[in-house]
């Protein structure tokens, strides 16, 4: 069975989230496609996981840099899953449907709690995803931008 989680950003950017998430995933030795909802985004986000932090190391690649199979996080737009990934980033307004989130062992839906598009089309993914048998789970920023679980 699969497991959706909302992450509704409040208090930091996805630029801030992502990548310590992306560490997370590629910590437990998992794949990941990262589903980037506007194509011009992905080169910025790619270059951005080489540099967000100095200490860091988050092996990665776009279309643009090929072999995906060989890379255990792919940044895309296209609804496709070519090095084999476990877990599914939908970022900047991205979608998958139910048939699709049931390809993945999780799927991490990131939006942008200051976008009223980005609300909603997360409000409707969630009604969609509740009618299925999907474990969804609701993460919210508080104050300091600690991710807090919300009923």
């Amino acid at each position: 069975m699969s497991r959706v989680d909302f992450y509704h950003l409040q208090n930091k950017r996805l630029e801030d989230v992502l990548p310590k998430l992306l560490e997370k995933v590629y910590a437990i030795n998992k794949r990941a496609i990262v589903r980037i909802g506007n194509s011009e985004r992905i080169e910025f986000l790619n270059s951005l996981l080489w540099t967000y932090d100095e200490q860091s190391f988050l092996p990665h690649g776009s279309k643009k840099d090929g072999a995906a199979e060989m890379q255990p996080i792919w940044l895309t737009s296209e609804n496709d899953n070519p090095n084999g990934a476990d877990f599914l980033f939908l970022t900047d307004g991205a979608e998958a449907d139910i048939e699709e989130v049931q390809q993945y062992e999780r799927v991490l839906n990131i939006f942008d709690g200051n976008s009223t598009e980005s609300v909603e089309k997360a409000r409707i993914f969630w009604k969609e995803l509740k009618q299925q048998s999907v474990d969804i789970f609701y993460w919210q920023q508080n104050q300091t931008g600690t991710w807090e679980q919300k009923g």
